[in-house]
């Protein structure tokens, strides 16, 4: 029997997902107040004992010209995967929730493996529908990401571990002048700039500053944001998120103009500290490609992240309950058509400005001196 998550229960929920090997920043309440075009809920089923043994938060949006919304649970459900009557349990919460909020269709992207058949076989018999992971990143979230083991290790341990060229960038960063700082809201005027520096360079569209203040606010001391320098100059950034037994690389921004004093390998050892600093097990480096051809314009990123060491993981991909196929047919089509047409004009338009304001500065730029 499922319930839903109110006040009064709200903590329990909390102290329940922050704690599970399964838990995700994606599944808590404070991500929900970041989502904030979204309504949060959650459900919960307990064992015989009165505790909660099983939960899944749900984002649930109204869509455009139609009276009909959509549920998306973030990295859900949280619990053992091969419980099926807990999960059947959630399933139901879900259904429940789809009738009160008049969803077409709910979609979850599970953080377990693709090699799990026996959790894929119990969601499959529960009449979720199973899409294949994308090899690049076409989901709502990567199917494919870097994960470090960072329970028990030190430094030490894990510096060595990471390839050699690695090790070495991470030195030449530091002999280059380059520091990395833990900054506030202060310096998300300039994170946010060089995000969309780095936005228009590899052809993705960029969150608002206010997105990433919103993050910081409301994540509070779960959330990070690193900014390198050189000659006191910011050039790179990340955001970090802790949460449970993992930390995560959220966003990464570095400037066109520095990328040769390497500063992205300082960014990501200071997030993997962080990681060892609150006791964590898991560094997440985020999303790669499952397209491990050198020809792939993101083969770069995954030898960047394959260079600290950690496991190509790929997850069992993304799970759909249609309630109004009708509905869910229409709007999907409709969607993706959008999408696409948004991505080529804001990025098209970011890039003919790029190039615009390319013969006025090019004389004027600084390169850092060896």
């Amino acid at each position: 029997m499922f319930e839903i998550i109110n006040e009064k229960t709200l903590s329990e929920f909390e102290d329940f997902i922050s704690s599970s090997p399964k838990g995700h920043f994606l599944q808590s309440y404070s991500w929900g107040k970041v989502k904030s075009a979204w309504k949060w809920k959650a459900i919960a089923v307990r064992d015989e004992n009165g505790k909660i043994n099983g939960a899944l938060s749900v984002l649930i949006r109204r869509m455009p010209m139609v009276p009909y919304t959509l549920m998306y649970c973030g990295r859900g459900p949280v619990c053992d995967p091969h419980d099926k009557g807990t999960l059947k349990a959630l399933t139901e919460g879900l259904r429940a929730l789809a009738k009160e909020h008049k969803a077409y269709a709910v979609k979850l992207d599970p953080d377990i493996k693709s090699d799990d058949s026996e959790f894929i076989s119990i969601m499959e018999g529960l009449g979720y529908k199973r899409h294949f992971g994308s090899k690049n990143f076409e989901g709502v979230q990567p199917n494919y990401v870097f994960r470090l083991d960072v329970k028990g290790k030190t430094e030490d341990e894990l510096l060595m571990a990471f390839h050699s060229k690695t090790r070495y960038n991470l030195r030449l960063s530091v002999r280059k002048g380059v520091e990395v700082r833990l900054c506030g809201k202060e310096m998300l005027g300039a994170f946010s700039e060089i995000m969309e520096e780095t936005g228009t360079r590899d052809g993705f569209i960029v969150r608002p500053r206010e997105y990433f203040e919103s993050i910081l606010d409301n994540l509070g001391e779960n959330a990070r944001l690193y900014m390198a320098f050189w000659q006191d100059k910011p050039i790179a950034g990340t955001l970090a998120i802790h949460y449970g037994n993992k930390v995560w690389y959220l966003y990464g921004a570095s400037s066109n103009q520095y990328r040769n004093v390497m500063p992205n390998y300082q960014l990501q050892w200071e997030m993997i500290k962080w990681a060892l600093e609150t006791g964590c097990d898991i560094y997440d480096f985020r999303g790669v490609s499952g397209d491990l051809t050198p020809d792939n314009p993101l083969y770069g990123l995954y030898l960047f992240k394959k260079g600290f060491s950690g496991e190509l993981t790929e997850f069992c991909g993304e799970f759909e309950m249609v309630y109004k196929p009708a509905v869910d047919f229409l709007l999907n089509k409709g969607l993706a058509s959008a999408r696409n047409i948004r991505r080529k004009i804001v990025i098209g338009k970011k890039r003919r400005a790029l190039k615009e304001k390319a013969p006025a500065n090019s004389a004027a730029e600084e390169k850092p001196k060896a």
